[in-house]
């Protein structure tokens, strides 16, 4: 185990690897993760899969299974994402048994549903139930719509990762949705300490649209905060999570056995080949957050990365400085965070269709 990464570890953030292949669960490749790396969970997306599907054998027999039978590309493509995620569940349910907080898989619902409240709620019990393990996560994004999924998921013991955060005000919406289920739950009689949630914060994203400005605008002072915002947001987004659940309606709920709704820092392998590989990593270290990395970010953390203690906590006020810097030099970065969340659902609603794309040419190969 790299000292590394169990410094990391020891700092209080949970490693999970963003990326899942049946390759990766059937030649032990996840289990050398989680036995030589600290990995306590993984996170997916339709893109995932798709380059999995594409670039491997293993699925062939269970897609030409599918085919024969006579079921569609969704019904092939809910069939072999939930496998892979229920398998590796298994994989790291001795993680979860250790600690509930980790051990966790998550799975998308369907993105085309992202601004459909009833029909994302449909995919997330479909999918909680097909994987049927504990430690799996229902990933639901925090549209508009999601918000109300959100809570409805909550409030029948789904435990949710809340993906495609951009902006604090979005992600104070998505702690409210979550303690709204769990007032549900309460009310319904439903063991609040069974039900986790995470809210997935996007990092990188951050700097790549900012920086394309600061360079627009030029000047010397508006490229010295290149590479700042990402991390300047997520400790103001960090500021938000220790307000809320420092409330009396948190510990109302804490007192029936409640998890709080952890941070997950998403996004966190560098765009931008001129910093730090690390750096998503390194400057957002807090007790109880999770960080899901890319192998390649995983492997340079375990390589070169620095634990710093907690740099995260309290620091709202430094982050808000940066923020306001960047409007004294001519970035709006409200307009930034609306560019971020619209590209966010198309993205996400591509990459579905990507997938579907890729399941389609497999289903024509077994068929041939």
């Amino acid at each position: 185990m790299s000292d590394r990464l169990k410094a990391l570890t020891d700092a209080g953030v949970s490693i999970w690897l963003d990326d899942l292949s049946r390759e990766r669960i059937e030649s032990g490749g996840l289990a050398d993760l989680v036995a030589q790396r600290s990995v306590v969970g993984v996170t997916t997306n339709p893109t995932i899969f798709a380059s999995a599907i594409a670039n491997g054998e293993r699925y062939d027999e269970q897609v030409a299974r599918l085919v024969e039978k006579g079921e569609p590309v969704d019904r092939i493509v809910f069939e072999l994402t939930t496998e892979d995620v229920r398998n590796a569940c298994d994989i790291l349910r001795p993680a979860y048994d250790a600690d509930p907080a980790n051990g966790r898989v998550s799975i998308e619902v369907e993105p085309d549903l992202a601004n459909d409240t009833e029909a994302t709620i449909a995919s997330a019990r479909a999918l909680w139930a097909a994987v049927d393990r504990p430690n799996a996560l229902v990933k639901i994004p925090a549209t508009p719509e999601g918000l109300a999924a959100i809570t409805a998921a909550t409030a029948e013991g789904i435990s949710v990762n809340v993906t495609l955060m951009f902006s604090t005000q979005r992600y104070r919406e998505v702690m409210d949705a979550y303690l709204s289920g769990l007032e549900q739950a309460r009310e319904a009689g439903l063991d609040l300490s069974t039900i986790h949630s995470y809210g997935s914060f996007f990092v990188s994203r951050v700097d790549t649209e900012v920086d394309k400005r600061l360079e627009a605008v030029g000047t010397e002072t508006a490229l010295a905060l290149r590479g700042k915002a990402a991390v300047a947001n997520a400790l103001v987004a960090y500021g938000a999570f220790e307000e809320v659940f420092g409330s009396e309606r948190w510990r109302a709920l804490e007192a029936a056995d409640a998890n709080r709704q952890r941070p997950l820092w998403a996004s966190t392998g560098v765009k931008n080949p001129d910093y730090d590989d690390t750096l998503y990593v390194r400057d957002l270290v807090v007790a109880e957050t999770v960080n899901t990395m890319p192998e390649k970010t995983l492997d340079a953390f375990a390589d070169h990365g620095e634990v710093l203690g907690d740099v995260v906590s309290g620091r709202a006020g430094a982050g808000a400085a940066i923020l306001e810097r960047l409007g004294e030099v001519g970035v709006d970065f409200d307009d930034v965070l609306a560019v971020l969340e619209t590209e966010g659902v198309d993205k996400f609603k591509k990459s579905w269709t990507d997938l579907v794309e890729t399941v389609s040419t497999q289903m024509k190969k077994a068929s041939a």
